[in-house]
């Protein structure tokens, strides 16, 4: 559902991909992984459409929805409200059983859906995005450094959150510097350095000291 193929990015002399080749399949996760500098954020611009490749192609089955880091959302509106809106922006209007069962689905707590979302922790943030993106019926999800800030459990929530929608057929890419999220939550990952995947494998049997020593090999 995401294929970039072949493809290459410089700006002016500075060459950030170089014959970048990478897959994320229907109801996979696949984690990129890459220092500072690798490529990871031009990368995102590709499938995002924001940046046109110099060389190679990219291509997305259907709309994606990306989670940066930091979610931007209307702090004065609740979590709901948030819901309503955006989802109106794209031109549906959600029912009070839809919007009930969306936000049942990504596990936002009762208590906290009339609450003011400038109250909300970032974990709380990610899920009425999701929560958003569902609306929107996407099937491609782009996330950006997704645990940063997070606590354990709230990495582990996130980690059961994207299983289930690889399982009803998502494609979902992931950048991050977590080595233990992407232990417990990709089925593949890609190591970019300096443009290019060097190291891509399957996390099956990888634990997160194998996959750290993969990681620094590279480096």
């Amino acid at each position: 559902m995401i294929q970039l193929q072949n493809v290459s990015k410089a700006f002016g002399e500075n060459l950030v991909l170089k014959d970048l080749n990478l897959h994320v399949a229907s109801g996979r996760i696949l984690g990129l992984l890459g220092g500072n500098g690798a490529g990871k954020t031009t990368t995102l611009n590709l499938i995002l459409g924001f940046l046109k490749p110099d060389s190679g192609t990219v291509s997305i089955s259907g709309e994606c929805a990306y989670i940066p880091e930091n979610v931007a959302l209307y702090p004065e509106l609740t979590g709901l409200e948030n819901l309503r809106a955006f989802t109106a922006y794209a031109g549906r209007d959600l029912s009070d059983a839809e919007a009930s069962a969306l936000l049942d689905r990504v596990g936002l707590a009762q208590e906290a859906r009339n609450r003011r979302l400038g109250s909300y922790s970032k974990g709380m943030r990610q899920r009425i995005a999701i929560a958003i993106a569902l609306a929107r019926q996407v099937k491609v999800f782009l996330l950006d450094e997704p645990t940063t800030g997070l606590d354990p459990a709230a990495v582990q929530e996130l980690a059961r959150l994207l299983r289930q929608l690889a399982a009803e057929g998502a494609a979902i890419l992931l950048t991050t510097h977590d080595l233990w999220h992407l232990s417990i939550d990709s089925d593949e990952v890609a190591i970019l350095h300096r443009g290019t995947v060097v190291d891509h494998f399957e996390m099956t049997g990888q634990s997160v000291s194998q996959l750290s020593e993969r990681y620094l090999r590279v480096k």
